[in-house]
C-alpha cells in the first residue's frame, strides 16, 4: 500500500521548543515509520523558515515548503498534517487542510480553549484525526488496563494520584515558555501537564461523573531563565495556577467501579520533596490494590529515564508482587520520547490501511481523536470555571 504522505508543522531548527523534532521525526525517519509513512511537505512561519528546516533536518530536496496554512492545504499530495506549534497557533495552522479533507494530527492542547476547540471541529466526530494524548497508549496505562479487565484487584472503590509537573523549576521558567504565565496562551503546566496525566487516569479509570476542584497560585512571580539555563534577574507574573486539587465520582462505564467510587487527584508545579516518587497513583480494589511509582507524571514522553514501577498487593495473601511491563521490540529501537507518539503513528496507519472504518474500535486498537479533546476540554472549561467562582 502506498505510504501516507505527511506535512510536519513546526519542525524549525530554531524551535523554542522540539517536540517535532524528539517526539515525531524519529518514528518517521525510522525503517518502521517509512515503511507507512513519507515526509514530504513542511509548514513554517514563512517558506524562508521551512526550506532552512528542510536544510537542517537534511530531508531530500523533494520536500515541499510552506509558508501559508492555505497554500498547504490545497496540495493534494498530502494526507496527513501533523501540527508542533504553539497552542493558540493550533486552528490558524490546521483549519484550512482539516476542511479540506485532510486528516490532521494535532499535538495537545487541541486549541487555546473550548470556545476555539468546538469551532475547529464543529462539535463533530472527527475520525480522520489524531490528537496527541498518547499517555492513552502508553505501555503503563495498557497495562493497568490488562490488571483491572482481569479481575485481579476486583471492582475498584478507589483511586489516588500525586503527581508534579518537576520538568520544570517551582520558582522561575524558562524564557522559551514563559507563555506558560499566560492563561489567555492556553498553554501552561495545568494544561499539558496536568491535562496529559488526568487524560490517561482517565482512559484506564473512566471519566468523572461529577468533581469539586480548587486552585490555587503559590508563586504569582517567577524568575526568567536565559537560553543557558541561567537564572536572570528579571520577573514575569503569573496568572496561572501552579497547584491543581481536584476529586470526584467515578462514572460507571470504563470498568467497574463501585457505586460511589472516588478518583482524587493533587498536582503542582515544580519539583517533589526530594528523594520521594514524582509520581504516585494508587488504585484500590475490593481485593487488592495497585500503586504505579515513576520519577515525574510523564508517562506519556518523559518518565522512563528512571524506572516505573507497577506494583499489586493482594489483599488475600498479604503479598506484593511486581506487574511487569515493557516496551514493544520496535518501540525500544526509538529513543523513549518517540516511543508512545510512534504507537499513534501506528495505530493511525493500520485504520487508514484497513480502510478507514467508521465507529469505534477495539480499545487495543483505537486512538485518541479530536472529538475526544474537544470532550477533555470540556472538563478543563469547568476546572477553570470553578477556580474563577471560587474565594481567594
Amino acid at each position: 500500500m502506498a505510504p501516507i504522505r505527511v506535512a510536519l508543522i513546526g519542525l524549525s531548527a530554531s524551535a523554542k521548543v522540539s517536540w517535532a523534532e524528539q517526539g515525531h521525526l524519529p518514528y518517521l525517519h525510522s525503517a518502521r515509520g517509512r515503511s507507512r509513512y513519507e515526509l514530504v511537505a513542511l509548514l513554517n512561519s514563512s517558506v524562508e523558515a521551512a526550506i532552512a528546516a528542510r536544510a537542517h533536518f537534511q530531508l531530500p530536496p523533494t520536500v515541499r515548503t510552506y509558508g501559508s496554512p492555505d497554500d498547504l492545504a490545497r496540495d493534494q499530495d498530502v494526507d496527513l498534517v501533523v501540527c508542533n506549534t504553539r497552542v493558540d497557533t493550533h486552528v490558524l495552522t490546521t483549519a484550512p487542510s482539516l476542511s479540506a479533507g485532510k486528516a490532521v494530527f494535532i499535538e495537545w492542547p487541541l486549541a487555546e480553549n473550548y470556545e476555539a476547540a468546538l469551532a475547529l471541529t464543529g462539535n463533530q466526530r472527527v475520525d480522520h484525526s489524531v490528537i496527541g494524548l498518547q499517555g492513552r497508549v502508553s505501555p503503563i496505562a495498557l497495562k493497568l488496563k490488562e490488571v483491572l479487565k482481569s479481575g485481579r484487584i476486583g471492582r475498584v472503590l478507589s483511586s489516588d494520584v500525586r503527581a508534579f509537573g518537576n520538568l520544570g523549576r517551582r520558582d522561575s521558567i524558562a524564557e522559551s515558555v514563559s507563555y506558560f504565565t499566560k492563561r489567555s496562551v492556553g498553554g501552561n503546566h495545568v494544561t499539558i501537564a496536568y491535562a496529559h496525566t488526568i487524560d490517561y487516569v482517565h482512559e484506564v479509570l473512566g471519566e468523572f461523573e461529577n468533581f469539586q476542584s480548587r486552585m490555587q497560585i503559590q508563586r504569582p512571580v517567577l524568575k526568567i531563565r536565559d537560553h543557558s539555563g541561567a537564572t536572570t534577574d528579571r520577573e514575569i507574573r503569573s496568572d496561572v495556577p501552579d497547584l491543581v486539587t481536584v476529586h470526584g465520582k467515578l462514572a460507571k462505564g470504563k470498568v467497574d467501579v463501585a457505586d460511589d467510587a472516588t478518583l482524587s487527584f493533587t498536582f503542582r508545579s515544580g519539583h517533589q520533596f526530594k528523594g520521594a516518587p514524582g509520581f504516585v497513583w494508587t488504585i484500590n480494589g475490593e481485593k487488592g490494590e495497585i500503586m504505579v511509582t515513576a520519577n515525574g507524571a510523564y508517562i506519556h514522553s518523559d518518565s522512563y529515564k528512571d524506572p516505573v514501577e507497577i506494583r499489586l498487593h493482594d489483599h488475600a495473601t498479604d503479598e506484593v508482587v511486581p506487574i511487569e511491563w515493557d516496551w514493544q521490540e520496535w518501540q525500544k529501537e526509538l529513543p523513549r520520547r518517540a516511543r508512545v507518539v510512534a504507537e499513534l503513528y501506528e495505530r493511525f496507519a493500520r485504520w487508514w490501511e484497513d480502510g478507514k472504518p467508521a465507529g469505534d474500535l477495539p480499545w487495543e486498537r483505537e486512538w485518541p481523536r479530536l472529538h475526544d479533546a474537544v470532550a477533555r476540554m470540556k472538563e478543563f472549561e469547568e476546572l477553570f470555571r470553578q477556580y474563577d467562582a471560587q474565594d481567594r
